[in-house]
C-alpha cells in the first residue's frame, strides 16, 4: 500500500469520527523522519483516544500495523507511526501549545478536502 493509500484510509478514519482540522503536511523534503504527518485533535481525552484507536484499527484492516504508538498519560496527545506516515491525534490545547503546524509550516500542505464528508452528511 502506498502512502497517497495510507493517507485516504487516515484520514477517512479521523473524519468518521469527527477530527477536527485534519491536515496533512509533505515532510520529505525537510526531513527523514517520515514523508506526511496527519495532524488532527479532539474534543476531549477521550475523543482523541477514539481518533486514534480508529485510525489504527482501520489501517489493521488492511493489514498495516504501526511501527510504534506512543500517548501521554492523559492521551492529550498521541502518536501513531507507520514508518512514512506519522498521525499526531491531539487533544485540542494540547495542539495549540505545540503548533507542529508551525514548526513544519515549511512543508507541503496537501490538499485532503476529498477524503472528507462535507459537515452536513454526518450522521448523528
Amino acid at each position: 500500500m502506498n502512502e497517497n493509500e495510507k493517507l485516504e484510509i487516515i484520514v477517512k478514519a479521523l473524519d468518521s469520527k469527527r477530527g477536527e482540522d485534519i491536515q496533512a503536511i509533505k515532510i520529505s523534503d525537510l526531513t527523514i523522519l517520515a514523508d506526511y504527518f496527519v495532524i488532527v485533535n479532539g474534543t476531549s481525552n477521550t475523543h482523541t483516544r477514539t481518533l486514534a484507536d480508529e485510525a489504527e484499527f482501520q489501517l489493521s484492516q488492511k493489514g498495516i500495523e504501526p511501527l510504534r504508538r506512543e500517548a501521554d498519560t492523559g492521551n492529550t496527545w498521541i502518536i501513531l507511526d507507520y514508518g512514512d506516515v506519522i498521525v499526531h491525534v491531539f487533544y485540542k490545547e494540547a495542539r495549540g501549545f505545540y503548533q507542529l503546524e508551525r514548526l513544519w509550516a515549511d512543508g507541503e500542505q496537501v490538499d485532503i478536502s476529498q477524503y472528507l464528508v462535507k459537515e452536513d452528511m454526518h450522521e448523528d
